[in-house]
């Protein structure tokens, strides 16, 4: 058989031409896909920095990224202004997109459509849309751009509004739902410029000093470039109660009082460092709270118990973002927010007591606490001087600020909340632990005599000094009542420096007291250690380094009425009364009932420190304590606080702890004694 090579030659030619040609075919199409991929991927990658810049809010960049066609139908500033201005006004926090598609117009040559999810968080909560874009390829990819790049059903006419309902905030009431703090109205004083008459300079002179604002404060308001002759321009929001400024302000031409909205505060100074105040927040309080979405316009607590509640009081505002067309006319709701208002705080707290005690203490320095020893219930709690809480809500004055701060007196200082010299006052626990450890024998006597007293030679020339010598016996109920600083050093140094810092933590010195509101903590020494028997002695009746919160205090005292045990404070009013122990068991029945007897003859007997509380058919268990607050033992230049601790003691229903400063030239503690004896009058006696 013969064989054709020139066939076969053909044929093997025809076959690797066909494989040439299908390699080449598949090279091409494989290149096409490759191509179409890139470009696909170029087009993602654009439109994925476009909207990087919205999340960033660089409009003029994203006006750069549009096509061509796009930027002949609006301008470069009429377009970071419409982004600018639906941005500020949905209060626009972020921006959030996933392309769910991305895919050839085959209709446009050039065109990449994409499909994305945007999310949005607003002012109204998380606002999620889905929307698509068209890219147009040119040297990069562009966005053929409209309004409904923004939403998908804004026209390029229409606009979009916010509107905003609002939340009412809690109030805060006493226990018997008289109103500290709520949300009512102020009067806002204003100037119409076209109305401030021939001489608007003595218009606005009359205005600066009745409201006390600077005239050029007054000038750079009535000529912003907004300003217009007939507009209300406002220049300070006051108090309505103010009647007697707004009646002088409104004899001045031009001016004009409108009402505003506004946290009012009643009892103003009388319960300022309880309550506190709110005002607008600020940067570094919104980054703390980011979780919790305020706004840039919220009102937050700044001080006192609106800061503590700010979650239970705060109101949180309706709102609803729309589209409107042009003529005004609702067309498309995009997301609502239905508004919630705060919860109302309910206090133990009895106005009526915070006013009495405020006004006792007004004329000083001072703090006072007042509980029901049985229940815990915080009934007052008040620090004087203090500060009108309203101007801050209204916008306090630089001269005001300058002269709350400059107050040699500290008006922004919360007394009650911070921990000070008790002095005698903390004798009835050095006399408890005594007992308690059998350091104390009640009815042995003390060989104590003269004004003052030493261990021995070794404390050089540092005295114990006491008021008086009264004579035998010096046992325990004449040292109370007579205020025996001798006898108390001396307990301590038979106590002994560790058995007497075990027991003052047992009555917890040292530890955060459980309270809503936060208290400084009580110690018997800075470092935590008494550092020798001169220290020692001094604790033995308040002194060294003994500091004493007044509410830590006024639970120490509710263990002499309660069998030893410490009753643990409360300030939201529950309705029940219900008891709830601090510290149970510090000391016996026995040790209380000792106590109670001893502190009683301090106000009853006509010779003791407390007699000016004594009123006649009431039982009152009371201490006195005058604590000096100078640098040496020889030091005359110091200062001194004056205590009054007393409770009933027949059905406790009250217990009231006062503290005035700088008594020195006032009588010492005996100053503060009427101030409680009045409390006790008025609402145990005549109620």
């Amino acid at each position: 058989m013969k064989i054709n090579f020139l066939n076969v030659r053909f044929y093997k030619n025809k076959k690797l031409i066909l494989l040439g040609i299908t390699i080449i075919m598949l090279t091409s199409f494989i290149s096409f896909l490759w191509w179409n991929k890139i470009q696909t991927i170029s087009a993602q990658k654009d439109f994925n920095r476009y909207m990087d810049a919205w999340n960033k809010k660089e409009f003029k960049f994203m006006y750069s990224m549009i096509d061509e066609e796009s930027s002949k139908k609006i301008s470069e500033a009429d377009f970071v202004k419409r982004y600018t201005k639906i941005c500020n006004g949905i209060e626009l926090k972020k921006v959030d997109v996933k392309i769910k598609k991305l895919e050839k117009n085959n209709d446009h040559k050039g065109t990449e459509n994409i499909n994305f999810e945007v999310t949005m968080d607003t002012v109204a909560g998380k606002l999620t849309f889905f929307n698509t874009a068209q890219l147009r390829q040119d040297k990069t990819w562009k966005i053929v751009w409209s309004s409904k790049m923004i939403f998908p059903e804004l026209g390029d006419e229409d606009k979009v509004r916010v509107d905003t309902v609002d939340a009412k905030r809690g109030e805060i009431k006493d226990r018997n739902d008289k109103v500290l703090a709520l949300d009512g109205t102020a009067a806002q004083i204003g100037i119409i410029p076209g109305k401030l008459g021939n001489d608007a300079g003595k218009s606005k002179e009359d205005v600066s000093k009745i409201l006390q604002v600077a005239v050029e404060d007054i000038n750079k308001k009535l000529s912003a470039s907004y300003v217009k002759q007939d507009m209300f321009i406002p220049i300070k929001t006051i108090s309505e109660d103010e009647t007697e400024r707004i009646n002088s302000l409104l004899k001045v031409p031009g001016v004009m009082v409108n009402k505003k909205k506004a946290r009012v505060y009643p009892l103003k100074e009388k319960a300022a460092h309880l309550v506190g105040y709110i005002q607008t927040i600020n940067a570094d309080e919104m980054e703390k709270n980011k979780e919790e979405d305020y706004k840039k316009s919220d009102i937050i607590g700044k001080t006192g118990l609106e800061k503590i509640y700010e979650k239970i009081l705060r109101g949180k505002d309706g709102c609803e973002i729309y589209i409107v067309d042009k003529s005004g006319k609702r067309k498309k709701s995009l997301i609502s927010k239905a508004k919630k208002d705060g919860e109302d705080l309910k206090l133990t707290i009895d106005s009526d007591m915070q006013s009495l005690l405020y006004d006792e203490l007004s004329k000083d320095a001072g703090a006072a606490v007042a509980m029901d020893p049985k229940t815990g219930e915080v009934l007052a709690l008040v620090s004087t001087p203090s500060y009108n809480p309203n101007d801050f809500v209204m916008g306090i004055s630089e001269d005001l600020w300058k002269s709350l701060n400059e107050d040699e007196k500290k008006p922004l200082y919360n007394r009650f909340q911070s921990n000070l010299c008790p002095g005698s006052v903390f004798k009835p626990v050095t006399a408890v632990i005594g007992l308690k450890t059998k350091k104390i024998d009640e009815e042995v006597s003390k060989d104590i005599s003269g004004l003052k007293w030493q261990k021995n030679k070794s404390w050089g020339n540092y005295f114990i000094t006491r008021v008086e010598d009264y004579g035998q016996p010096t046992n325990l109920i004449n040292a109370l009542v007579h205020s025996d600083n001798i006898y108390f050093a001396q307990a301590a140094l038979d106590i002994g420096k560790d058995t007497l810092q075990t027991e003052l933590k047992e009555f917890g010195l040292g530890e955060k007291i459980p309270f809503e509101y936060a208290m400084s903590k009580s110690q018997f020494d800075a470092d935590g250690d008494i550092k020798d028997e001169i220290q020692l002695a001094d604790s033995g009746y308040g002194q060294g380094e003994i500091l004493l919160n007044p509410l830590h205090l006024a639970v120490i005292y509710s263990s002499f009425v309660n069998n030893g045990n410490m009753i643990k404070p409360y300030l939201k009013y529950n309705g029940t009364g219900k008891t709830e122990i601090w510290k149970s068991n510090v000391f016996s029945k026995d040790v209380a009932n000792t106590i109670l007897k001893d502190l009683t003859q301090v106000v009853e007997n006509p010779e003791g420190t407390g007699h000016q509380a004594y009123i006649e058919g009431l039982n009152l268990a009371g201490k006195t304590g005058t604590a000096e607050i100078k640098l040496s033992q020889n030091d005359v230049n110091g200062t001194e606080l004056g205590w009054f601790a007393a409770v009933n003691t027949d059905n406790p229903k009250l217990l009231v702890i006062t503290m005035a400063q700088d008594v020195k030239e006032k009588g010492g503690s005996h100053y503060v004694v009427p101030m409680v004896r009045k409390v006790f009058e008025s609402f145990i006696i005549h109620k």
